[in-house]
């Protein structure tokens, strides 16, 4: 090698931001290798390149002993003193073996240890500008699909969206754009591996950030968000400003702003509720679009018990009780619903309990 060699380093160096040293350093290590591979030797060597000049030797490292044993290893004190009298017993001398065509070998080896960091250095590149945006929205254009994943194209990345992350029946076909949630990013052998998502509540709140400006100055708070991916979700919103209305900001004029992510969603059904720090008005805006009578709170449980009138019981439930489910996740409360009817045939209860019913439903915390 050559000056050429350490130019063409220098200059990678400033284009990839890939030390010079540190490759140098790559090199020499992988150069100990190949000459232990090329020549079958196991003696222990050092290689040099040279910093200025690209030139390459090799040295044997042999420790001075009074009676050698393995010449590969040991070199005898009066054989050392010969190249230089400062030799002591146990010090390691150096001889130059470099072989007479070694610079072939070294050249294919460098070029090899050259592609492999560079190649390493992008991949690091990329999974630095990726792991600042995990759970944030982006967005791609589909390549494939196989049997359990569509991948996504993100320009300097193929990320990669499960099957069993689309909402129900969604499909895309190659060329589809498509936004999608960050779920995960990691730093694998093959290079860094970015998964998606379509159906976390995460994508929902995403995409309210970057469609109410509200919300994205921080005047508007999401407080919290339950989801069925494809069918229904529930956000609850908050205003720092008592002059703002948080559900009118996420609504937007004429309800354009939320019909933009229920588009985006594919006709997911989307309720903004406004939160309260009142367990009791916050459970009551959860069920919306139900009216609520009354609701009973009890710590002990973190349940809440909701009176709805008769009419409206089907409605607070919903089908298969998605409206109660949602809200529970909303709210994080157990929501038992009974109808005025119901309630008026049952005992009143203490907050030592609650009677067990078919329409109670569970909590669930996000």
């Amino acid at each position: 090698m050559s000056m050429d060699f350490i130019e063409a380093l220098t200059e990678i160096e400033r284009e990839k931001g890939i030390s010079k040293d540190v490759l140098i350093e790559a090199i020499e290590a992988a150069l100990i290798s190949s000459y232990k591979r090329n020549f079958n030797t196991a003696q222990n060597v050092r290689v040099d390149v040279n910093r200025a000049t690209g030139v390459i030797k090799v040295f044997a490292r042999k420790t001075v002993v009074d009676e050698v044993l393995d010449p590969r290893l040991e070199i005898s004190l009066h054989a050392a003193r010969e190249m230089n009298p400062n030799y002591q017993l146990d010090d390691i001398c150096e001889i130059e073996v470099t072989p007479r065509d070694f610079g072939r070998i070294a050249a294919q080896t460098a070029k090899q240890v050259v592609t492999q960091r560079i190649r390493e250095a992008e991949r690091g590149l990329i999974y630095n500008a990726f792991i600042d945006k995990a759970e944030d929205i982006v967005t791609g254009i589909v390549q494939r699909q196989d049997m359990r994943n569509v991948f996504v194209d993100l320009g300097k990345v193929e990320a990669v969206l499960p099957l069993n992350e689309l909402m129900p029946n969604e499909k895309f076909k190659h060329g589809d754009r498509v936004k999608a949630y960050i779920t995960k990013v990691e730093n694998t052998t093959k290079g860094p591996q970015i998964v998606l998502s379509r159906t976390h509540p995460g994508l929902l709140k995403r995409l309210f950030e970057l469609e109410v400006p509200e919300i994205f100055d921080g005047v508007v708070e999401i407080k919290s968000v339950a989801r069925e991916a494809g069918q229904r979700s529930k956000i609850a919103v908050h205003s720092r400003n008592e002059e703002v209305d948080p559900v009118g900001s996420c609504v937007g004029p004429k309800g354009m702003r939320v019909q933009t992510i229920v588009n985006e969603l594919r006709g997911e059904k989307i309720d903004i509720v406004r939160w309260s720090d009142d367990v009791k008005e916050y459970v009551a805006n959860a069920l919306s679009p139900s009216k609520v009578v009354d609701v009973t709170v009890y710590e002990s449980e973190k349940m809440a018990r909701v009176i709805v009138p008769d009419y409206q019981l089907s409605l607070a439930i919903g089908i298969k009780g998605q409206n109660a489910r949602l809200a529970a996740k909303l709210t994080g409360w157990k929501i038992d619903i009974k109808s005025e009817s119901q309630a008026e045939q049952e005992p009143v209860q203490d907050e030592g309990g609650i009677a067990e019913d078919t329409d109670s439903f569970d909590s669930f915390e996000e």
